[in-house]
This record gives structure tokens, sequence and C-alpha cells, in this order.
């Protein structure tokens, strides 16, 4: 018998999440090195797939460790240890990438935001996911650092659904990556292309017993004393079973020589004997046996997660006794703190009856789960109450979550992945959870659910006593006035969202602070941003009061957003790094919705000051944080990005960013109404920049009809004045066409509106188009006075407006500015392009040619028509043919190619 009572504890340590996932363990003690078997499987190094499939205890996964130890110095490699949770195709795929992430870290950042909010009832195009990611990969894999991703134990994830997406993964696998599978039946994957293209290695039972040889030096390390007819014979019947003879010698060393067994490993059915593993395990001692029974249903355990479920303190003891002997345990992590069981073990164990088993399962998974609680493994604790059956226990741990912390953070993953693995007959079982869970599908804009799971709220009414059915139809109030805000119905925002703030009780200030958020966009669409900036402040104080920084840091984007509208984009810009300043104490490693806003909203605020660059560095930046917390402000990000590019002539670039946008809500099924108008006013001011007018027209007009008029939807949450800006394209839309006193018209009253509702910036958009209009029709000396107008609006630091200018405009816009002492025009003239001397012209009675003109003529030197020239310039056809004239005239020429000819002759083109 072994003594397990004198060896001293382990020190007292905290217990961390880790779950060794990507953890390769160490070979066994005794291992006998098997250097045939790694040369043949370093023949297929230059293949795709390396298959090892043998039945339980041949030393695959050994073999797998011994191969990786010894790839070549190039080779780097990935150990995914899979488990029955796996065969869900999204929970392997998400592990699979941030294992690969640890090498490439940029890799799919948003590709696995998508994966976390992945939930059951929707469908996932798993293919269309792996293409992306496979390209992106592709891009990053360097062929001269090859991967090798070892998939051990594929038996315990197979089914039908991952066996198509393995298949997918590996008929479009990148070079320079190489996939290992260890699994003890041979995955369902039609392999007959990989085998004849010699991208395929197989290793199989016969390939993997152990020769004579190996098995003399197995025995022989562990000192047994079998010689002669007995040592044969017990290398024969095992027939090269590499965990039958190591069975046999625990039950050696526990019986204390080698007569005391038997010398052969009977029986004639298969090498996997139950019987045999009986045997050896009723050899152990009772204390063990019985350790063995009551941790067999945990997939990982550590002597305090063993102590609490045996309710014992000498479970780090058996854990030595159980290492030392090198059979039952596989560590998975690098410290030796976290171990699982040998599938082989494992599996009997939990499958065989015995009367030793005095706890029932239920029990330890209870005891389990109250271990993982206090640990604050939250994740885990509930999983371990579903596996105990006990729905109330992962009820109750649910319900122990802070509403104010769901809707500060506002990453709603973590609640939507539970959702997934409780019932439904869970979600509407307390009042408790239907607030909490209709919560976190409203802010996932998964509204026609937030509402339906609402609705149940009334099975519990009449509450038990007054003060708890106010609160309770309260919470019913900010829920409905936060759904009814995301399908654009104005007034039962208005009044559900006004009359919950005087109906929630004090604590819930997390829904309080939801809905002042609500009111003040709702607000800034109205145009009354004084209204907007008292729900702002009052905001702040609140979240001050209560001292979260998270909900400070939103208060703080709201007041950005209000003063954004009125064109303090300065005054914007302190507020949102006022907000990114009080999140600077939390963790880095975790996601924060507010955080990816105020950081888009930088990005957005940069590229209104002109700074395209650092703007694209910061939406990157926050389409990644808000995509992991699949959050919608990611389609501030695309958006800004398809304008960037769309300004800079890439169009194509334009309109992929606006799909994957698209792609993106489709995806997490948001709502039509939250997105998709903000995506076609911007493809509408892409397409209007390409010339394409009719698909520009046909679509305005539709915007036009849904937010105008006495039935207008409200605008979507993340463009609350977008009616405004379809005006604004609508007006350059005029001038393409032709009708540029209906233009003028429009913006002259866009800018009265911006000027009585204080939206400087509407005004300073109005003002620079108008501009442009001016001056293509001759009239400078309107222009001057309107460039003076939207300068003095433009007072708060906006200049974005003014690029229109800049770039088609420019000798006469710098001949104002020069002249001018605002400060905006000041910072204007850091943003034109160097002046470019040229000879002198020749002729002394040759007029010198505007900068519109100039503009004519290049694009006549590039061959375009009367009508491209309309298009791209944005004036009427009219006003191209007067320049046109003009230009022949102070050249002294009759013709389009003399105009060219003689001005190339001059140095006015080069």
């Amino acid at each position: 018998m072994t003594d397990l009572s004198p060896l001293p504890g382990p020190a007292s340590i905290t217990v961390a999440a880790l779950d060794g996932r990507f953890f390769r363990p160490p070979l066994p003690d005794g291992y006998v090195l098997r250097p045939r078997l790694c040369e043949r499987l370093q023949a297929g190094l230059g293949g795709r797939l390396l298959l090892v499939s043998a039945p339980a205890g041949f030393g695959k996964s050994s073999l797998a460790v011994e191969f990786c130890q010894s790839l070549p110095a190039q080779w780097q490699s990935l150990w995914l240890g899979l488990s029955p949770r796996d065969s869900d195709p999204g929970r392997f795929l998400e592990r699979l990438l941030e294992g690969l992430q640890d090498y490439f870290p940029a890799l799919g950042a948003g590709a696995l935001g998508l994966l976390k909010m992945r939930q059951r009832h929707q469908p996932f195009a798993f293919e269309e996911w792996l293409d992306g990611l496979l390209d992106e990969l592709a891009l990053q894999l360097d062929p001269a650092a090859p991967l090798l991703l070892v998939l051990d134990d594929y038996h315990l994830a197979q089914g039908p659904v991952l066996d198509r997406c393995l298949q997918f993964f590996l008929n479009h696998l990148p070079d320079g990556l190489l996939v290992m599978v260890t699994s003890r039946q041979r995955p369902d994957w039609h392999l007959a292309r990989l085998r004849l293209s010699r991208q395929l290695l197989e290793l199989h039972e016969q390939d993997l017993r152990l020769t004579h040889d190996e098995a003399l030096t197995l025995l022989d390390r562990h000192s047994s004393s079998l010689r002669g007819e007995a040592l044969e014979n017990l290398i024969q019947r095992s027939e090269g079973w590499v965990a039958g003879l190591r069975f046999w010698l625990l039950a050696v060393s526990e019986a204390g020589n080698d007569a005391a067994l038997p010398q052969a490993l009977n029986g004639g059915e298969g090498l996997i004997r139950d019987y045999l593993l009986e045997e050896v395990i009723d050899c152990l001692p009772v204390e063990v046996q019985s350790f063995l029974y009551e941790t067999a249903p945990q997939e990982r355990f550590c002597s305090e997660l063993c102590d609490a479920v045996r309710e014992a303190h000498d479970s780090a003891e058996i854990l030595r006794f159980l290492l030392a002997h090198q059979v039952f345990l596989v560590p998975l992590d690098e410290h030796g703190h976290w171990y699982r069981y040998h599938h082989l073990f494992s599996d009997l164990l939990r499958s065989r009856p015995i009367a030793q088993a005095m706890v029932p399962t239920a029990t330890l998974h209870l005891r389990a789960c109250r271990w993982f609680n206090a640990q604050g493994l939250l994740d885990e604790a509930v999983e371990q109450a579903l596996r105990a059956g006990h729905l109330d226990v992962a009820a109750n741990l649910v319900q122990n979550l802070s509403e104010e912390q769901l809707l500060a953070e506002q990453n709603v993953g973590m609640l939507l992945r539970w959702k997934m693995d409780l019932p439904d007959s869970l979600l509407i079982s307390t009042p408790r959870l239907i607030v909490l869970y209709s919560w976190a599908l409203g802010l996932a804009c998964q509204l026609d659910a937030a509402e339906e799971l609402s609705s149940h709220l009334s099975r519990f009414l009449p509450a038990p006593s007054a003060t708890a059915q106010k609160s309770m139809l309260a919470q019913w109030l900010a829920l409905s006035g936060i759904i009814a805000r995301g399908r654009g119905h104005r007034e039962l925002t208005l009044r559900y969202c006004t009359e919950a703030l005087e109906s929630l009780p004090a604590k819930r200030y997390g829904q309080r602070l939801m809905c002042l958020s609500t009111l003040s966009n709702l607000a800034i669409a109205d145009g009354d941003l004084w209204r907007a900036r008292g729900l702002n402040r009052e905001s702040l104080e609140l979240a001050q009061r209560v001292g979260n920084p998270l909900f400070e840091a939103l208060a703080h984007y709201d007041r950005a957003r209000v003063l954004q509208s009125r064109g303090e984009i300065l005054r914007a810009m302190d507020e949102v790094h006022q907000g990114l300043e009080r999140l600077r104490g939390l963790s880095p490693q975790r996601l924060y919705a507010v955080r990816a806003r105020l950081t888009l909203y930088e990005g957005f605020l940069l590229a209104m000051r002109l700074q395209p660059q650092a703007a694209r560095v910061r939406l990157l930046a926050g389409i990644g944080e808000a995509r992991a917390c699949r959050d919608i402000s990611v389609l501030i990000g695309h958006c800004v990005i398809a304008r960037l590019d769309g300004a800079s002539g890439e169009f194509a670039k334009a309109f992929a960013e606006l799909a994957e946008a698209e792609r993106l809500m489709h995806i997490w099924d948001v709502p039509p109404i939250y997105y998709l108008a903000m995506i076609t006013l911007v493809k509408c001011e892409l397409w209007l920049a390409q010339g394409r007018t009719d698909l520009a027209e046909a679509w305005l007009a539709r915007l036009g009809q849904t937010y105008t008029g006495e039935r207008a939807a409200a605008p979507p949450e993340f463009h609350p004045q977008l009616p405004l800006h379809v005006e604004l394209q609508q007006a350059l839309l005029d001038v393409i066409q032709g009708q540029p006193m209906l233009a003028e018209g429009r913006l002259n009253v866009l800018h009265e509106n911006g000027q009585q509702t204080g939206r400087q910036l509407l005004s300073v958009m109005a003002l620079t188009q108008k501009v442009a209009l001016l001056l293509a029709s001759g009239r400078e000396a309107e222009a001057r006075k309107a460039l003076n107008q939207a300068l003095e609006a433009a007072a708060g630091g906006v200049l974005q407006p003014f690029d229109c200018l800049v770039k088609g405009d420019a000798d006469w816009l710098r001949g104002q500015l020069l002249t001018s002492p605002t400060l905006a025009g000041q910072h204007l003239l850091q943003h034109f392009p160097p002046v470019t001397l040229r000879p002198a012209v020749e002729s002394s009675t040759t007029e010198q040619l505007s900068s519109r003109e100039l503009a004519v003529l290049r694009l006549i030197a590039q061959g375009c028509s009367n009508q491209e020239i309309s298009d791209q310039l944005f004036i009427s056809l009219h006003t191209v043919k007067t320049h046109a004239s003009h230009i022949n005239s102070k050249l002294g020429v009759e013709r389009r190619t003399q105009a060219v000819a003689r001005a190339k002759e001059l140095g006015v083109l080069s």
C-alpha cells in the first residue's frame, strides 16, 4: 500500500482560470522515443495533413508531442487539445483562431467577434467565415517559418458539421500551414484528392504498435524482473499496445513483485479491455479509487477543486501519487496546477457503475459549481449547475450579475453565449432574468427577441408589493423606450423613456442613464441641441455621483456628439479625450463598448480636421473593439473609412468597406432601419463622385420619403441628422443635373436651419457647397461673401467641408485665405498642396487662366468629353462649354487639341 499521508501539501496559491487549451503536455516518464515514426512523419512536412488514427492507448498524443519536439528549427507548432465541448463548430473555430492569434496577433480580430456573438437560432455561414479567415491568414504566413497545427483527440469533438468545416479548412489550407490530427477513429473526410497528390501522410494502429525492441526498452526502464519465456509471452500478448504494458507495470508496482500478477494480457476480442483497466484500478488504494470516481466528471481539475468536490483535504497528495506513476494524469499548464485524466480512464470511470461511488454525480457537479463561483469563474459555475440538472442554481448565478455592469460595459457577449447553453424555459423563469436578457438582446439590436422576452414580464404581474410593481413597470418602460428608438419610433421613444425616468428607482441608475442617453440622441435628431445639452449634463452628474467611470465615459461621448453637431469639433475632441482618460485605469485586456465608441468618434473627428491618416488608425482600432463587443458603432468606422477611400478616388475599396458593414449587420441580425440608411447615404456620395447619378437620384428619393414628412421615421441612432445630409446630397445632385437655382435654394434653407438651431456644422457644409456653386456660375463676389460666412461658422475647428474647395478651387481659395484673419482660414492653408513654379508665359497678351478653367483644361488634356468634365467637376454642361470657350480665347486658339498643345508650350500643362 502506498503511503499518502506524510507528503507535505502545496503552498497556498491563487487559482487561475487556466484551461491549458494550447499547452502541449510533456512526454511521460519512461517514454520510449520512436524516431522511426517521427522520420515517417517528417516525410509529410511538405503536404497538408498528417493523420494518426488508432484505438486508445497506442501513444498517438505522445507521438505527436515527440514529433513537435523533433521538428526542424524553422518550424513552429500550435497544440490544440480537443474536448467534447469543441463539437460545436463555433467553439472550435473560436479556439482555433485564438491559438493562431498567438503567432499572428492581428489575425481575424473581427472574425473572432463574429463567433463570440453567434446565437443558436441564427444560421452561421462557417465556410464563408473560414474563407475570409484563410485569405487573411495566407497573407501573414511565412513559408520560411511554417506552422504545424496539432488537433489532438479529434474524436472527442467529431461530428458531421465539424467534419464539413475541417474538410473545407483542409481543402483551402494556405502555404506555410500543416495540420496534424490524432484520433481514435478516422475522420469522415474525403481525402482521396490529398492522397493522390501526396499531400496526406497516414499512420494507423499497425504503425503505432511497439516493436519488440521498443517493448523491451519500456519494460527495462521500469526495472521489470521478467525474463525468458514469461517476458516474451507478455510482449507477444500485448501486441504492441503501449497502454497495456504501462498498466501492467503499474499493477506490478502495487503488488510488489512480478509474480503476484499474471504475466500475460489475457483476452481475445480486442486490444482494449475494460476488465484489464478494472483490474488495474482495483489494485489501487481505496482512497485513490474513491478519488478517481469522484473527480472523473470534471473535464479539468486542480487540488483545490478536488478538495471541494470530495469535501476532503488530501487531494494534493493523491495527485502527487497519480502523477508519479504517469498513467492517469495529463498536465494542462507549465506549473503543474491543472490536470485532466487520460481519456482512456475518464471514459471508463464515467461509464462504469460501481459501489464505491457513494456521492451522486449531480452532487459532485453542485460542489464544483460552488467552488467555481467562489473563484469568480461564473461561466464554468453555470455550466456545472446545468450538468447537475439544477436550473434554479444556474438561474441564481446569472441573476447575481449586475445590470448596471452590463449596461455600463455594453459587452453583451458573455450573456448571449450563456443564452446558447440555457433552455428558453429558464430565461423566463424570473423577472430579473427576463430583464437582464432583454437588455442584452436590446443592446445587441435583436429587437424582436428583446421585445418578445420582455413581454413575459406580464406573467409576474401583479407584483407582491406596490414598490415591486412600480419597479417592474419602470424597467419595462425603459426597455421599451430603447427598443422603440432602435425601430425609429420617435413618439413612443419619447413617451416610454420619459415615463421610465419618472418612475425608475434611484438604484436603477444604469437604466436611468440609458434613457437619458436615448433622449439626448433624439433631441439631436429634432435639432433641439439645448435640450440635448441639458440631458447630457444630467447624465454626467448622475454617473459622477455613483462613481462609475464607464457611465462617465458614456456621458462624455454623448456630450461630444452634441458639440460636434454645433460645429465645436475641438471641444468635442476634448470630451472624447476626457472619456478615454476616465477609462485609463480599467484593464486593457477587457473589452468595453464605450471605449470602442470613443475611439471611433475620435477617428471621425480627426477626419473632420482633415487628418485622414491619424483618423484611419483610430477608426481601425475602434472597429476591432466594437466588433468584439458586438456594438453597432462599427458602422461609424466603416462609413468614415469608406468616405476617406472615396475622397482618395479608391472607390472599389470604399464600396468593399460598406459591403463589410452590411455583411456584419446581417450576421448580427440587426434590423435594416439601424444601418441601411447610413450605408446608403455614403453610397450616394460615392455614386455622385463617380458620375452615377441615376443610382444616387433613386436612392436619395427613397431616403427622403422615409425620413421627411409627417410620418417620418426617426433617424438612426448613429446618424441623428441623416435627413439634413440627404438634402445636402440632393443639392449636389441638382447641380450635376443642371439645376443650380434649385440647389442654391436647398442650401440656403439648410444654412438658415443651421443658424436657427445652433447646428453650425450643417451651416458650414451648406455654405462651402454653395461657394463652389457660385464660383462655377461666375458669381465670385457672392462666393466671397458665402466663404466668409462659412469661415465664421467653422470657428469651432471643422475643416473637412472645405476640402471640395481645396481640391477644386485651390488658387482662388488660397488667395482669399491669405487675406482672412480667421483661425479656420489659417488652419486650412496648411492643407493646400505646395505651389509648383512654371516657366513664364511667353506671350504677354495671354490672359491668366482661372483655377476652374485650369481644372477644365487638365481634363480636356486627359481626353474627357464635356459631359465627363461636367460629372467630375460637378458643374453643368453649359458651364463646361463656357469655360472651354474662355480657354480658347485666352490661349488664342480655336479647337481643344490646339488649346492643349498651346498650354504645354507655355508651361501651363506639364
